[in-house]
């Protein structure tokens, strides 16, 4: 590829004088306003003929591309040897810079992968970023609760964990992971040893490779060395295990002979509004469906569309399907189809099928866009079960949550701490199972041993009534709450409780165990709109809560009955300490240190009084 090429500088041109200068060679074009700001982004087999062509009549009087002229004050441009790296860099552009013009790809959902982390001691995790962090990726995976499905499967069979506890320092015991034999211990001396732990990393690879017979030899070959030194123990685990790996070859090998991989795009538009669904097949079979949506296509064409979508798409991402289907032909198909093709190894066809059994699943994946649309833009009411399994792949849950506990501590300036759980269940917000909460432990103003409190109190008398967890424990705040809430979870002994924090300026949500990958959901998802629900009325509950404990604490307080104690130290008191029990609690040096010593003493002798 050529370098970066500017027009020479010289005195202000028209662009259409400008546009008649360019290269009759391929390579991207970049159209930019008075700030300098690309707003388009676009690419030609011959740059001189495609950007001239804006310039005619026929194409000034279309909506877009009159209003992109209008809008732009220079025409940059970047030389590449052939139609293929034209298309790669016209993605790459548009990645970079967003510009307003192009039609830009917004999702609610993105696929996760398997991570093998590259340390001393590998762990394995669900992730939805890919980074060049020297860890192997596995997947993405269809549906996205596999990915979990899979994980939880390598914790049971592989004893390889997922933990956040430091593995390059020795811990004196073992964790619960270890404890329910879903870890080998590496960080406790004497439970493992290195050997045994890279051992079992390498059936992980091999695990989600797909190279299931290369790792059942493998397994028999050490079972039957067990067996020889008359370790039985080890040798029936390793039999237990090479039966499991079997059974999935099995599988794998029925499902390769069942059908290709196949995607099939269809859209509905209303321009500027437009709804487009994307079905994934697996193995002949639909495994998941992704919805977009766009508020901004005044000008709506199909094949620039579905070209401009199919780059986004697909360029970048690791799996490609040997199969996508669209409804449309467009200009530069056959290039993607070879640049694709390059890219995954094996021949990629982009069809647009016009009769049959393919026909019948483009107009079935038609008729869910439609429906798409009406949902997102008609406002209808989504089923309860539609709504669970869209926080499932919004949050990347490991199943659909049926019922969320939300959190929420209310107070002022440390008074009078409160607070409050409000429950969702079923699609709607179930009032008899909220709670509220007076914190009775913590002093002066700590929102996260707060926070502490009401999760332990909470949980632990769900683990004495043996009642069910909740699908997802939702907490209104950031980072610092959420992981206040995780510790109390991890004190009474829950390891694998769903756990998601949202914080309140950025509307951004932290889901436990993926804090380095938040959430930012589009602020017109109906996902966003129901948690930011939930999380209101949790606040709302709480400061409720908290102002009619506030008029009553002020109308009853204890402190005001004590003699030589004013209404200012009454107010500092309550302020430090939270509530009159605790300034009842407190020692003379603590109340001496807010009240000064004379009051302190004065508490004291009112309180030794009382109790004699």
């Amino acid at each position: 590829m050529h370098g970066y090429t500017e027009i020479e500088a010289g005195p202000p041109m028209e662009l259409r004088d400008k546009a008649s200068q360019l290269p009759l060679a391929p390579g991207v074009y970049l159209y930019k306003d008075a700030a300098d700001r690309v707003i388009y982004v676009g690419k030609a087999k011959s740059l001189r003929s495609r950007v001239r062509s804006y310039f005619s009549e026929d194409k000034l009087g279309d909506l877009k591309t009159g209003t992109l002229i209008s809008e732009a004050r220079d025409i940059d441009y970047i030389l590449v040897d052939n139609e293929k790296e034209a298309l790669a860099l016209e993605n790459n552009l548009i990645k970079q810079y967003k510009p307003r013009f192009n039609i830009l790809l917004r999702d609610d959902k993105t696929y996760p992968y398997v991570k093998l982390t590259n340390e001393k001691y590998p762990r394995v995790y669900v992730t939805r970023r890919l980074r060049k962090d020297g860890a192997a990726y596995f997947g993405p995976f269809f549906p996205a609760n596999l990915a979990h499905r899979l994980v939880h499967s390598i914790h049971r069979h592989f004893l390889v964990p997922s933990c956040k506890v430091d593995l390059t320092r020795r811990h004196p015991k073992p964790c619960l992971q270890c404890h329910i034999h879903r870890c080998l211990g590496p960080c406790v001396e004497g439970l493992t040893t290195d050997e045994a732990y890279a051992a079992a990393v390498r059936d992980v690879k091999l695990f989600l490779e797909g190279r299931h017979g290369d790792l059942a030899r493998g397994l028999r070959a050490r079972m039957e060395a067990a067996s020889e030194v008359m370790l039985f123990e080890q040798a029936a685990s390793l039999r237990d295990l090479l039966a499991t790996v079997e059974e999935m070859e099995q599988r794998q090998k029925m499902a390769a002979a069942s059908g290709d991989d196949v995607d099939i795009l269809a859209c509905y538009a209303e321009p500027p509004l437009v709804a487009l669904n994307l079905f994934h097949l697996r193995h002949g079979q639909i495994v998941d469906r992704r919805e977009f949506f766009w508020e901004d296509r005044e000008e709506f064409e199909e094949p620039a569309f579905f070209s401009s979508l199919l780059k986004q798409l697909y360029l970048d991402q690791q799996f490609i399907p040997a199969e996508i289907h669209v409804p449309v032909d467009f200009e530069d198909q056959e290039a993607l189809e070879e640049l694709l093709s390059e890219k995954r190894g094996r021949r990629v066809e982009i069809r647009t099928p016009r009769r049959g059994q393919k026909k019948a699943l483009l107009v079935l994946v038609a008729t869910n866009a439609k429906h798409s649309f009406d949902a997102r833009f008609r406002v209808l009411k989504p089923s309860s079960r539609a709504i669970r399994e869209a926080l499932r792949d919004a949050l990347n849950l490991p199943d659909a949550p049926a019922r969320i506990e939300c959190f929420d501590v209310s107070h002022i300036q440390g008074t009078d701490k409160v607070a409050s759980m409000v429950v969702w269940e079923d699609g709607r917000m179930k009032k008899a199972d909220y709670r509220k909460f007076i914190i009775r432990t913590v002093i002066g103003n700590d929102d996260f041993a707060s926070m502490r409190e009401v999760v332990t109190r909470r949980y632990s008398r769900l683990q004495e009534e043996k009642k069910p967890m909740p699908g997802l424990v939702l907490i209104d705040g950031g980072l610092g709450q959420l992981h206040a809430a995780a510790d109390a979870l991890e004190a009474i002994g829950v390891s694998d409780q769903p756990l998601a924090a949202i914080a309140k300026r950025e509307e951004t949500i932290y889901v436990y165990g993926q804090e380095d990958e938040p959430i930012a959901l589009d602020r017109f998802s109906p996902i966003l709109h129901l948690i930011q629900s939930i999380r209101d009325e949790a606040h709302r509950f709480a400061v409720t809560f908290h102002r009619s404990r506030r008029n009553a604490l002020q109308l009853t307080s204890e402190l005001d009955a004590i003699e030589g104690i004013g209404p200012k130290t009454v107010v500092k008191l309550l302020k430090e300490f939270g509530s009159s029990a605790l300034v009842r609690a407190a020692t003379e040096d603590q109340l001496a240190a807010v009240a000064g010593r004379a009051a302190a003493r004065r508490l004291k002798a009112h309180y030794q009084a009382v109790l004699s």
